[in-house]
């Protein structure tokens, strides 16, 4: 084999290796999300999840729904009490309840599939080599529900198989580096 001939080699081989890297990237932030939630490394989550946007994410999905006809405002002269009442009562809806999903035990929950405060307890880990090859076999898997060069959606099944399935969203913020920018929470829990 010439020279030439393995410096080619090297080269597609490098470029295979980076291509593998920069596809699997989301992939390996959520499993480093998983794990520092898991093991209560709050100054690892707060590099991995853009807490404004995924705040202002599940504030959007847990707003109850507005009715789709707004009924008519009181009238002054035909009902006075309702007319003081609708001005004394705030005019915003409350805040959502976000906090207990952007807690540390929120997010370990939500990566392995459950809503916050209705996981099981995690299981001890064994920290022996056939231990540590039992958890990493055992499901659920999150899976890449979507792809491309600056976003990801990572799609976690509920381990109970109802079929519920929470979406995480990352964003490219460089090369190799990627942010939680949303979560979609399952159907039935929205708007919560």
């Amino acid at each position: 084999m010439t020279l030439q001939k393995r410096i080619w080699d090297l080269i597609v081989l490098a470029i295979f290796v980076f291509a593998a890297a920069f596809a699997t990237a989301p992939w390996f932030a959520f499993r480093a999300l998983k794990a520092a939630a898991q093991y209560e490394d709050v100054q690892a989550i707060g590099e991995l999840v853009d807490f404004p946007a995924v705040r202002r994410s599940l504030t959007a999905e847990l707003v109850p729904a507005a009715p789709a006809s707004q009924p008519e405002p009181p009238s002054i002269w035909r009902d006075p009490l309702s007319v003081f009442k609708q001005a004394v009562e705030p005019i915003a809806p409350p805040e959502p309840k976000v906090d207990r999903y952007l807690t540390v035990a929120g997010v370990a929950a939500l990566t392995r599939g459950y809503a916050p405060g209705k996981a099981p307890p995690a299981s001890t880990q064994d920290v022996t080599a056939s231990g540590r090859i039992k958890d990493m076999v055992k499901g659920p898997f999150p899976q890449i529900a979507y792809w491309d060069p600056n976003r990801a959606r990572i799609a976690v099944k509920r381990p109970d198989g109802s079929g519920k399935v929470t979406i995480f969203t990352f964003e490219r913020r460089a090369l190799f580096t990627w942010r939680l920018v949303h979560i979609r929470l399952p159907g039935d829990e929205r708007q919560g």
